[in-house]
């Protein structure tokens, strides 16, 4: 193969398994490593990058460097979010993308229903009285008791509706742009659990929670804001383990400081790490865009991403490149 540069942006990447590396530096690649072991602003990626062939890249955003660097053939996204990536502007480069959209969805969904259940038995409340000499034995509905909302039914949020079967909940209500009422049915309808594809509105006003498993795009920025708290139900909590942007962070410090919803538990920020003002609230759980984080889909994440490089500079037809449905996406 002949020589090519390669920067790794996103860390970490091989520490839990070194088999990323290993296959890269088998085929012959110069692998330059994210040498500030944090996640990179965007000017960082540009300078770091400025003179390689290809990236392994995260969730920075990606503009400047396609714009200092003339020479970058292909951006290989370790995960499926695409946001941080300027499809058009890849697409006018002639710049290949590639990402992993299969990895993650287990990790996601598993996260998920773990912070539904944490969140609705306020397992962290107790924690955290505990540690202080209190026991108040805090008490919660259950799924099997609620009326579950699912805002996007394609990979996590169909696996999650399959999980939450076994809880067997009073109802589930689905948002999605696509018919899938058959996919839906055959998980739900053996186990009489009803459901019903409604408006989003519909479950703002009637979910006890809702969950979000769309991606960031131009239609979905901002999704929820102060209108759409208005419509939740004060007893209802907002779990999103999506993308940062999705929800309004003012809007939802106000809602949550003004017990207008019940509480949240979000995975994800319009800028990581995040050092905003609901780390100051106790109806919250926050965690750090760990959703992916297991150790064997960051393995799949990490060596998938690494073997669309290979393939690439290999001239080999690509496994998993960024659909067009999802360029069209990003249009305003």
């Amino acid at each position: 193969m002949k020589h090519y540069k390669i920067f790794i942006s996103t860390y970490p990447f091989g520490f839990y398994d070194s088999e990323p590396m290993r296959i890269l530096e088998e085929a012959g690649l110069e692998i330059f490593t994210n040498p500030l072991k944090r996640k990179l602003t965007p000017l960082e990626v540009a300078e770091f990058a400025k003179d390689v062939d290809g990236i392994i890249a995260g969730t920075e955003d990606l503009t400047p460097l396609i714009q200092k660097n003339s020479k970058l053939k292909i951006i290989s996204r370790v995960g499926i979010g695409l946001d941080s990536v300027p499809l058009q502007l890849c697409k006018d480069r002639r710049i290949a993308v590639a990402y992993t959209p299969d990895a993650v969805t287990m990790a996601v969904v598993e996260l998920t229903i773990g912070l539904m259940v944490t969140l609705t038995r306020k397992v962290v409340l107790a924690h955290q009285e505990l540690r202080t000499g209190g026991w108040s034995r805090f008490t919660g509905k259950r799924l099997g008791e609620s009326t579950i909302g699912i805002i996007g039914a394609g990979r996590v949020g169909m696996n999650v509706i399959r999980i939450l079967s076994e809880f067997k909940p009073k109802k589930i209500l689905i948002n999605d742009l696509k018919d899938k009422t058959k996919e839906v049915a055959s998980i739900l309808e053996s186990r009489k659990i009803e459901f019903q594809f409604v408006e989003k509105e519909e479950i703002y006003g009637n979910a006890d929670l809702i969950s979000l498993h769309v991606p960031l795009t131009s239609k979905t920025k901002n999704l929820i804001g102060r209108k759409e708290f208005d419509l939740f139900q004060k007893e209802a909590f907002l779990i999103n383990t999506a993308r940062g942007g999705i929800v309004d962070e003012s809007d939802l410090y106000e809602a949550l400081i003004q017990k207008r919803i019940a509480g949240a538990a979000i995975d994800v920020f319009e800028t990581e790490p995040y050092k905003g003002n609901l780390i100051e609230l106790d109806n919250i759980i926050l965690t750090e865009h760990m959703g992916s984080c297991s150790y064997d889909c960051r393995l799949l994440m990490e060596r998938g991403s690494a073997e669309e490089i290979i393939r690439f500079f290999s001239g080999k037809e690509l496994l998993n490149p960024v659909p067009e449905e999802e360029y069209q996406n990003q249009i305003v």
